[in-house]
């Protein structure tokens, strides 16, 4: 609820300048301010607002910037927080099953293996030696996407490999990565229950994701 959170301190802070809106200020220019609105917009993103919400959220931002809320935000945090969650919910069946329909595609795909869990893990490129395991820090090249292609994360896009310990990445990731050998190449398609669930991870992962991985396992240090 980190967006929340940054959405009502950023209402409490501008009711709170309103007492000295009247001094002199430094001036903005409109795409600046409209880019202000629209930062403010994604953190809402998650109540899938209609129209008619979306102006009466409008009029709440408009109230509270005037320093008049009709309304205490913080003592609505609580029915904020699991409205939230309320619509996450029911956003994140549709995208599941449009999840579970690519999973199903993907666990036929030739050399294919489907764990218990649901992760489909499939070998590009054998590696050599022992698996990781998850006492263990690994050096990995990897790539991020959603079902539909589009990249929301890139250690080749950053131009170095990240390195982690196994035991403290998402479930994915730890079941997945213990699967390759050094050198190895694999693609892990991800259920949302071993991703980032519901909830979702930050602008780019929606609730109820399956994310695909590309994944080189570059190096691994046993842990102690």
């Amino acid at each position: 609820m980190r967006k929340l959170l940054t959405l009502a301190a950023l209402c409490a802070a501008a009711t709170a300048l309103t007492a000295t809106s009247a001094l002199a200020a430094p001036p903005a220019d409109k795409d600046t301010l409209y880019a202000l609105g629209a930062s403010m917009a994604s953190s809402v993103k998650i109540f899938a607002l209609t129209p008619a919400e979306a102006a009466i959220v409008a009029q709440g931002f408009k109230d509270g910037v005037a320093g008049k809320p009709r309304v205490d935000p913080q003592a609505k945090m609580a029915a904020i927080q699991q409205l939230a969650q309320a619509r996450a919910a029911e956003g994140a069946k549709a995208t599941k099953a449009e999840g579970d329909a690519f999973r199903a595609k993907a666990g036929k795909s030739k050399g294919a293996q489907t764990t218990a869990s649901g992760l489909v893990y499939i070998e590009q490129s054998a590696g050599q030696g022992p698996s990781p395991t998850l006492q263990d820090t690994v050096t990995v090249h990897y790539k991020g996407t959603l079902i539909d292609g589009s990249e929301f994360d890139s250690s080749y896009s950053r131009g170095e490999p990240t390195t982690f310990p196994l035991g403290r990445v998402v479930p994915c990731w730890r079941e997945g990565v213990a699967m390759m050998k050094k050198g190895g190449k694999a693609r892990l398609v991800c259920p949302p229950d071993l991703a980032y669930g519901d909830a979702g991870a930050g602008e780019k992962i929606g609730p109820g994701a399956t994310l695909v991985f590309d994944v080189e396992l570059v190096e691994i240090q046993p842990g102690g």
